[in-house]
């Protein structure tokens, strides 16, 4: 793995938590939680212990949050989404900006140029109609930014006190480009990780928003299509570009476990190389939070066979918004399926699923 050697006792510590990780997921939880809609381990058990199972679909789990499925030769990814957001409006954006652009970027994440998106809204008795026509324009214009269509659509409305205003579903349909073949089972040790941008914004912001913490900042939510940093880093890397997520819920941290998972390789982070504004980190010291875990909505995280890593990191910053991308680390062999930090003082550490949920809503 490189640097200082391993100690017999963190050799035997990363066997045990190897050991514990190989284990099939079992979903046994006796009632859903706040912690299964938060991306990290409670959801990762119900997925594989119990949707998977069930559903018997590869897609599932091909292509992370979008499927693939083949129309005439034309090869097509789709994906669906729902979004309860609280507060509806928040610093950087609103609930139907967001579900535009969560949607697009999940198409985006694939590979898939997006095309079309299904809309349906879930409204509760008593809303002000002009919140709704707000969250209407604010739907508008960031379909119109990221040049999808709003083709199919539904309305259903809800006793007072059933929803927290509105509530949105949205499925989405996108053309796979060919330039790149996007894949978990792609990455090799020696690749190189980059994300986007600086991490944690839209959590920190939708928690600040709530007014549950004597806080002010100027933090703002990142959300925005991610489809011009994918076509980006495609025409950069083209077959070298190994995989693209983008990091919601969760964080960065819970992408990197489900990809070390998924395709048996190590990852090792540099921590002195991530970038995270000063107020996130200071918003998120204050909260006992680690903005490795926070969701965000506009930045992505991608893997690239070393030869090109360059080239791709130069093309992401020439991206409007992604200015701040940075290489934070790489593949490795060992130990497999885990995420190591190299830290700022020299040490490392284990940094695992996500065990909770912090930061409930916030998509």
């Amino acid at each position: 793995m490189g640097g200082a050697p391993v100690s017999d006792r963190e050799q035997k510590i990363l066997g045990i938590i190897e050991t514990a990780r190989a284990k099939r997921a079992k979903f046994k939880d006796p009632r859903i939680t706040m912690a299964h809609g938060a991306g990290g381990k409670a959801t990762q058990t119900m997925i594989e212990g119990l949707f998977v199972p069930a559903f018997a679909s590869p897609a599932l789990t091909a292509m992370g949050d979008a499927g693939g499925v083949s129309v005439d030769g034309v090869d097509l990814a789709m994906t669906t989404d729902s979004f309860v957001v609280k507060p509806i409006r928040f610093p950087g954006g609103s609930i139907g900006e967001l579900a535009v652009n969560g949607t697009v970027n999940d198409l985006a994440m694939s590979g898939a140029r997006p095309v079309a998106l299904s809309l349906s809204l879930i409204l509760e008795e008593g809303l002000d109609t002009g919140v709704l026509r707000e969250e209407v324009a604010a739907i508008a214009a960031a379909a119109e930014a990221a040049d999808v269509e709003i083709v199919a659509g539904d309305t259903k409305v809800v006793e007072r006190g059933h929803a927290d205003q509105i509530y949105i579903c949205t499925t989405g349909l996108g053309r796979i480009d060919p330039r790149a073949s996007l894949s978990p089972a792609n990455l090799r040790p020696g690749d190189r990780i980059l994300v986007s941008g600086a991490l944690g914004n839209h959590g920190m912001a939708i928690m600040l928003a709530r007014g549950e913490f004597e806080l002010e900042s100027e933090i703002v939510s990142d959300t925005r299509s991610l489809w011009p940093a994918a076509d980006a880093l495609m025409e950069a890397a083209g077959p070298s570009l190994r995989t693209l997520r983008d990091a919601t819920r969760g964080g960065v941290a819970s992408v990197l476990n489900e990809l070390a998972r998924a395709s048996g390789v190590a990852i090792v982070l540099r921590e002195g190389d991530v970038p995270v504004d000063p107020a996130v980190a200071g918003a998120a010291e204050i909260l006992g939070i680690d903005p490795m875990y926070v969701a965000n909505e506009g930045k992505l995280v991608a893997f690239v066979a070393p030869d090109a890593a360059d080239e791709a990191l130069a093309a992401l910053r020439a991206v409007d918004g992604c200015e701040r991308a940075a290489e934070i680390g790489e593949v490795k062999t060992e130990p497999p399926g885990m995420v190591l930090v190299k830290t700022a003082f020299g040490g490392r550490r284990v940094m695992d699923q996500l065990v909770g949920d912090p930061l409930p809503r916030i998509c």
